[in-house]
């Protein structure tokens, strides 16, 4: 069954993917909508890099927003979306230029409020920094 809605209309090609996710390289690479899981990669390119050559936070923090937020959108049945309300992000270590996956999930739904979670890996699997979230469920056509 071929899934419908914003996020899975952009990831298979039936809308434009979001400008800010085509910057960071955004590639879905799993999705187990049931379990509310998702596994997504980016371009940790040079560009994004601070004066010691490491990914800067910033964009880490955005790579992790664009983890978290498709975990539940994923979820979501057409005509739906989410505002994020919140986001918390730990730096566990330094990341080189390269390509970096983001696991998220889902950890509860409790009315029209979830509760995310996620991490991103560098190539070796290291975890290099961390999220919570706190989103809501609305309307896409309000």
């Amino acid at each position: 069954m071929e899934r419908e809605g914003l996020f899975w209309d952009s990831v298979a090609g039936r809308a434009p993917i979001p400008p800010a996710a085509r910057t960071l390289g955004f590639e879905l690479v799993d999705a187990d909508p049931e379990q509310g899981s998702i596994t997504v990669a980016f371009a940790g390119i040079e560009a994004f890099t601070n004066p010691f050559g490491e990914v800067l936070g910033g964009f880490l923090s955005a790579m992790l927003y664009d983890t978290v937020g498709p975990a539940l959108l994923a979820t979501l049945p057409p005509g739906q979306f989410i505002e994020t309300l919140e986001l918390h992000t730990a730096f566990v270590r330094p990341a080189a230029p390269g390509r970096l996956i983001g696991r998220g999930r889902v950890v509860a739904v409790r009315g029209e409020l979830a509760e995310l979670e996620g991490s991103l890996e560098d190539p070796t699997g290291e975890v290099v920094a961390t999220a919570t979230a706190t989103a809501r469920i609305i309307d896409a056509r309000r």
